[in-house]
């Protein structure tokens, strides 16, 4: 049996450190390595785990290229026989949208599980160990599969993972879907069935990042305009995403504009604002047609899925 886990660590608030322990919010990220977050875990001295250094940054600033080479190197270990799974040390303000990336290229058949924490690794109270702690429990666990996020005792499926809140310790959730599990006492509770889906693939994101094509996120709020279209039009945007309002909807004038990038070559997708909940079209027929829904959860897995089919060529 595999026994191996991988730690990759990308940086991020459990890596941060603050100059006051009793200081939560003003440390700065990404400051110790995988390997110390690992010794900071008594329960997990002794057993085979490998660390390696991906990337060191704070999460607000992740990147195309940090993204690549991670989908890369968590494909090579995840290969090794001897590899049980791998955990992804990582911040919480983007954890969603890499969990969503790597869960479209790779859908592994073990786990790739992301941890993270909302507290610094300085902090009094810092959740970064028990976080790392559970999540090294679920690469372990036998007949896990998939990309999930660990994160205060409770698991979440890539696809339907949030952050919901700003501050609190338990600021994940899994909206309408539920958790995966639950972790207890180094035990797993399961609800539902690991994650799956079908790999488009490393080769798809091969490719210079440079080269990856624009796609871009734009709210529809009050008072929106057609300048923003206009302005990513004539700067080569490749793709838009619409975060509509309530169940689809998107301002007149903005729909307009964006009915326009569409006959000109511009793919546009909606997906809602709303914290929970998908657009549910009416039984008759897209309301906005030439304004199709996004088949992702939010805006942000959104204008992934369409980076990813540019991509692709689809």
């Amino acid at each position: 049996m595999p026994s191996t886990i991988v730690i990759l660590g990308t940086g991020g608030t459990i890596a941060g450190t603050a100059v006051d322990p009793s200081d939560n919010v003003g440390y700065t990220a990404a400051q110790r390595s995988a390997a110390e977050l690992l010794a900071a875990v008594p329960a997990l001295k002794g057993q085979a785990i490998e660390c390696e250094q991906v990337a060191q940054l704070d999460s607000k600033d992740m990147d195309h290229a940090t993204w690549q080479r991670l989908a890369q190197r968590a494909a090579h270990h995840l290969a090794r026989a001897d590899v049980a799974g791998v955990v992804v040390t990582h911040g919480t303000d983007t954890l969603e949208e890499t969990a969503w990336f790597l869960h479209r290229v790779l859908a592994p058949a073990k786990p790739l599980v992301l941890t993270a924490a909302m507290r610094p690794a300085s902090a009094l109270s810092a959740d970064g160990p028990a976080n790392l702690r559970d999540a090294v429990a679920v690469a372990r666990e036998p007949g896990a599969r998939g990309v999930v996020a660990v994160l205060a005792g409770t698991v979440h499926a890539a696809a339907d993972v949030r952050k919901v809140h700003s501050y609190r310790l338990d600021a994940f959730d899994s909206g309408d879907a539920g958790p995966l599990a639950r972790v207890e006492e180094g035990g797993l509770r399961r609800f539902r069935p690991w994650p799956e889906g079908e790999a488009l693939g490393l080769p798809v994101i091969s490719e210079d990042v440079a080269s990856w094509p624009w796609v871009e996120v734009l709210p529809s709020h009050a008072g929106a305009t057609r300048a923003g279209v206009d302005a990513m039009l004539a700067a080569g945007v490749r793709g838009i995403v619409v975060a509509a309002t309530g169940n689809g909807s998107v301002h007149q004038a903005l729909q307009a504009a964006l009915a326009r990038a569409v006959a000109a070559g511009v793919p546009v997708v909606r997906g809602t604002r709303c914290a929970q909940g998908v657009i549910v079209e009416s039984p008759a027929g897209a309301r906005d047609a030439v304004l199709p829904a996004a088949t992702a959860g939010t805006p942000w897995q959104a204008r992934i899925d369409l980076m990813l089919a540019l991509m692709s060529g689809r």
